[in-house]
């Protein structure tokens, strides 16, 4: 049995008759009961579930990532939502049923928050990568020297995520970020961000750094 909570044109919970009341991120929402379907899915319908699946089970694992990436995007959609309807738009490459991730296409974080310049990445020890870039311009609306970076490195080999978050200024202008040893002779693949330390959930776009081979 449905509830109205708040009058006759308020909204409602739970179940009455063929639609379903709930309250979602601020709005009223009613929606109707799913109806089980014996047709077979089409091919545009297993290969959107393929593709659908590759991208949610990849941004699982940075969840809190996205959640931080994309959180002041909308105040009705979830950040995970929010990314996830990215990627599938722009981050899968390849044809049906052989979908793999774009890995220059993932973008973990969007927004106005400016990158530094010059952003680089070597390998000059074992197991280590070494990010440097510039800052140049003056403190401001969308730059600041005590924005803080946030790295991310894949490895598709081993299906592992390294992150560190917030774990230098923009001023220091570089960091040498430790992986695990096993990621030797491995390809991974490199992004970096910002968060503002003044500003309450501005964020830059994640940048992609490349890929390399960890020594």
């Amino acid at each position: 049995m449905g509830i109205i909570r708040q009058g006759i044109l308020g909204g409602f919970r739970n179940k009455t008759g063929s639609v379903i009341g709930a309250y979602w991120r601020s709005l009223d929402v009613i929606k109707g009961l799913p109806r089980k379907s014996n047709k077979p899915p089409t091919e545009d319908q297993l290969n959107q579930r393929a593709r659908f699946g590759l991208i949610t089970r990849f941004l699982s694992w940075i969840s809190p990532l996205i959640d931080v990436g994309y959180k002041a995007l909308s105040s009705v959609e979830t950040p995970m939502n929010l990314a996830v309807s990215y990627h599938l738009s722009n981050a899968i490459t390849g044809v049906a049923p052989n979908f793999t991730i774009d890995y220059p296409k993932v973008k973990y974080s969007r927004g106005k928050l400016k990158l530094p310049s010059n952003i680089t990445m070597a390998t000059t020890v074992d197991a280590q990568l070494d990010i440097s870039w510039t800052n140049i311009g003056n403190d401001g609306k969308y730059q600041d020297a005590t924005d803080k970076v946030t790295l991310l490195v894949y490895n598709p080999s081993k299906m592992e995520f390294v992150s560190v978050e917030d774990v230098v200024a923009r001023s220091v202008q570089q960091y040498d970020l430790a992986l695990p040893s096993n990621f030797s002779g491995d390809n991974v693949h490199c992004y970096l961000s910002l968060n503002s330390v003044k500003t309450k959930n501005l964020v830059s776009e994640s940048y992609y750094l490349g890929a390399t081979v960890v020594m």
